[in-house]
Parts: structure tokens; C-alpha cells; sequence
């Protein structure tokens, strides 16, 4: 890792940026009542389940008392939508990281455009039903719409870079690196070109407090019938 005096990080420039507005997917399915709550019949019995269900949260256990590689100081609290914030940093992928995060820690991933969000979930996605064998599923998402600013580290001018190398092999230890130099330094998050959709850019925040004015925007459903082009259409 190594910062010039010129405001770069490991040959990356810096950049101070806000950005009003920007959009992340999220199931549905997380932003309906718990399903716990057709199962009780008295707050008394909600509460039990709630505590039944804590225990094995890793967001609200990282609220409580932290991990390995995120302290509990990190989280948010008595913020719009602060749940969905720290979730995403709760809930890493174990021993599986991405671009910009770690097994262990995750990361805010957005994007300035929904269509953007909609082609690298969609990409994920589609591995998955790859994996699976079976290119037939229904999903839905919700926009969660954040605003961000402070200082950056700034991709849109390496294209190259090999953090944005489209092969996971390759472009997440890189990515990663990167992201590990950012997180030393304090620095807010790292700015991207999408690397699933032409065009499109991209923003990783690397702290909770960096997302900012939470609230929901629109749902989108994406449809695999038995191929592995997808279809996008925003729900009404």
C-alpha cells in the first residue's frame, strides 16, 4: 500500500465526490414483515421467537457484540433503514469474498443507475442457476436509494485495473487489496466502472456511516425460463 503526495492509492487516484443519489437491489423478501410474525400469536411469543432468531443473526449479532473483522462501533443505529445498512456489511459471503470485500466483511454495492444494479445482480444470479443446473426462477428486488460523499478511490480511468478483471480469480484478490489499502486509510468506498454492464458505474462503500438518507425506491422482477437470458421488468 502506498499513498503519493499527489492523492493516490497504490497508483489510484483520489477523488472527494458526492453522489445524491444511487440505487442497490435487495430481495423482497427482506423488506416484507418477518415471517415469524404469522407464527406467534401474542407479542409475548413474537418476542421469544425475535430472541430465537437473534441468536443466530449475524447482523444482529454484529450489532451486539461485533466479528472478527467488523466491530459493533462500526454499525449504524437510529438511522432510516439502518438493518439493511448493516446487513451488508454483517452478511459476508464465508470464504467466499467479493470484488471489494473480504469473507468476512462485506460491503454497501451500488450503483448510479438501476439498470446497471439489475445487470451485475442479474449476472450473479445467473451463475447461481448455472450452478443449479436450472435456468428457471422468478426473483424480486426493491431499490434501496442512498446518498454518499467524502473521499473516494477513483476507477473510472483505469479500466484495466486489474481489480475490475472480470474473472473472479483475478479481479477479487486485486479488487480486494485495494479495498484492504482504502479501509487502513479511512477512505470512504471505491468508484467504478461496472464490469457487467458497458457504461454503467459503480460505487462500493467500505463503512456503514458512509450510506446515507435510506429509503426505498421501486421493485423489479427478473425471469429465467429455462435459458440463461433473463428478463427485467419493473413491478406496479
Amino acid at each position: 500500500m502506498a499513498v503519493s503526495e499527489e492523492g493516490a492509492l497504490d497508483g489510484v487516484p483520489l477523488v472527494r465526490e458526492a453522489f445524491p443519489r444511487t440505487v442497490r437491489l435487495v430481495s423482497s423478501a427482506r423488506l416484507r414483515t418477518a415471517v415469524m410474525a404469522s407464527l406467534a400469536d401474542s407479542d409475548d411469543e413474537l418476542d421469544a421467537l425475535a430472541e430465537i432468531e437473534g441468536a443466530t443473526s449475524s447482523r444482529r449479532i454484529a450489532q451486539e457484540r461485533g466479528t472478527a473483522a467488523l466491530s459493533a462501533a462500526e454499525l449504524v443505529h437510529g438511522v432510516p433503514h439502518a438493518r439493511f445498512i448493516n446487513a451488508s456489511f454483517a452478511y459476508a459471503k464465508p470464504r467466499e469474498p467479493n470484488r471489494f470485500n473480504p469473507a468476512d466483511r462485506g460491503a454497501w454495492y451500488a450503483a448510479m443507475a438501476v439498470e446497471t444494479c439489475i445487470a451485475e445482480v442479474g449476472h450473479h444470479l445467473t451463475k447461481a442457476l448455472a450452478d443449479a443446473g436450472d435456468f428457471n426462477a422468478v426473483v424480486e428486488y426493491g431499490e434501496m436509494l442512498a446518498s454518499m460523499s467524502g473521499v473516494f478511490v477513483d476507477l473510472r480511468g483505469m479500466p484495466n485495473h486489474p481489480g475490475l478483471d472480470p474473472d473472479p480469480a483475478i479481479g477479487y484478490p486485486a479488487g480486494n487489496a485495494l479495498a484492504a489499502g482504502a479501509r487502513v486509510m479511512g477512505y470512504n468506498g471505491i468508484i467504478y466502472p461496472s464490469v457487467r454492464h458497458i457504461g454503467g458505474l459503480c460505487v462500493a462503500a467500505l463503512w456503514p456511516n458512509v450510506v446515507q438518507s435510506v429509503v426505498q425506491g421501486e421493485l423489479h422482477r427478473l425471469i429465467w425460463s429455462g435459458t440463461a437470458e433473463f428478463v427485467a421488468e419493473r413491478i406496479t
